[in-house]
């Protein structure tokens, strides 16, 4: 695995913990941040063939 690769799915996962933080604490916006973060990283992601897992933990 490239570092590209490595580096975006990180950031997946930390995108997707961030959202579900926010999601148990009941901040609406910080959700509506966050899977606005994770729709971008997973088109970035698509753009140079990184395959990532529907929503469950990259």
């Amino acid at each position: 695995m490239d570092a590209f690769t490595a580096g975006i799915l990180q950031r997946i996962k930390a995108a997707e913990s961030e959202r579900d933080r926010a999601r148990e604490e009941g901040d609406e916006f910080g959700v509506e941040v966050e899977q606005e973060e994770l729709d971008d990283l997973r088109r970035l992601a698509a753009d140079h063939g990184v395959e990532v897992g529907a929503g469950s933990g990259v």
